[in-house]
């Protein structure tokens, strides 16, 4: 397993980050999770992504039992902080002071540990002033909770408005934590430049498009049984966008791609968002620990730029690039 550094940080994480965003807590049983998060300690990931919101609290909770024993030191814990943990009152989600401050201690509870390695807004609170958020941060990070800042989702207007602010503040944000695939490119035009310029590195979600890029899905056929397609609170809606037969049929140009390259088509995939260099880590997840397994074999694959035309080419028009996509998917308000 490679490292690389988190922006222009010193802090080093593994290139392959595991992620447990659709399973932990909610698609898979425990013991299952623990399996998997096993098997990516065996493979060398030392950085483990989460969030306060991932099957309400309990992903975070399945996080830190799994990881309990292992050295403290030898892992980067993430976790994030925005979208609504408690019953809906009107101050349980967001970036305000009050919430950011309760959540870190919340999650800090679950996750059995003093400290995350890296702390991000979930999203753009259009609601709280930006400099309370940031001064709230600053202070998580003064406090001891949490060693980084960082953001996922957020336009390239806000990452560059808060890092101004976090600046003035004495800290920096480090990383941004965007949807990206060969199949979604919306952050190529606008927040990849900002984050180049900024030193903020991507910590990129979705590299395998919900599993679409693996190729499992067949044009026109059925989806698999048992598969996250079928799977209401394991991500079939954000899955259902990529199910489109032009989609399909592009995927299964891929094949013969990877086959040439002596690769599973999931490790193309993830190779491909590695071979940008503003990216630090693609975040995978998994219900199998073999699945764990087949994405870290990943690492260290170098893509030539003869395969990055043939993906292109395989792809063609199904690619999503629009950079306005990234603001539209934010949240107009603060949800409750």
């Amino acid at each position: 397993m490679e490292h690389r550094y988190l922006g222009n940080s010193g802090l080093k994480i593994s290139e392959i980050a595991y992620g447990n965003w659709l399973t932990h807590g909610s698609q898979v049983e425990e013991d299952a999770a623990t399996a998997c998060v096993r098997q990516a300690l065996e493979e060398g990931i030392t950085t483990f992504d989460t969030a306060d919101v991932y099957a309400n609290t309990k992903a975070e909770s399945v996080l830190g039992r799994a990881l309990a024993g292992q050295r403290r030191e030898s892992l980067e814990i993430f976790t994030k902080v925005y979208w609504s943990t408690g019953p809906g009152g009107p101050n349980d989600s967001g970036l305000s002071r009050k919430h950011i401050m309760e959540s870190i201690n919340g999650s800090l509870t679950r996750l059995q540990t003093d400290y995350v390695d890296l702390y991000q807004a979930h999203r753009y609170d259009v609601e709280t002033p930006l400099e309370e958020t940031m001064q709230a941060f600053a202070d998580v990070v003064r406090s001891g909770k949490a060693l980084y800042i960082g953001v996922s989702e957020w336009t390239a207007d806000q990452i560059r408005d808060g890092q101004a602010l976090a600046q003035q503040l004495g800290f920096s944000l480090i990383s941004s934590q965007p949807q990206y695939s060969m199949l979604w490119r919306v952050i190529e035009e606008e927040v990849v430049p900002t984050c180049e310029e900024l030193g903020l590195g991507q910590i990129v979600w979705s590299p395998i498009a919900q599993g679409v890029l693996t190729g499992k899905y067949k044009p026109g056929q059925s989806v698999p049984e048992g598969s996250r397609a079928t799977d209401e609170h394991g991500g079939s809606q954000n899955i259902s966008r990529w199910l489109r037969e032009d989609v399909l049929e592009a995927v299964q140009r891929l094949e013969p791609i990877a086959h040439a390259a002596d690769i599973t088509m999931a490790q193309l995939a993830v190779a491909w968002v590695l071979r940008h260099p503003n990216v630090s880590a693609a975040i995978i997840g998994a219900s199998r620990p073999e699945q764990v397994t087949d994405n870290a074999k990943a690492s260290g694959i170098v893509l030539g730029d003869d395969v990055m035309a043939a993906i292109d080419d395989a792809l063609g028009d199904v690619v999503v690039r629009d950079p306005s996509l990234t603001a539209k998917q934010a949240p107009v308000t603060r949800p409750t």
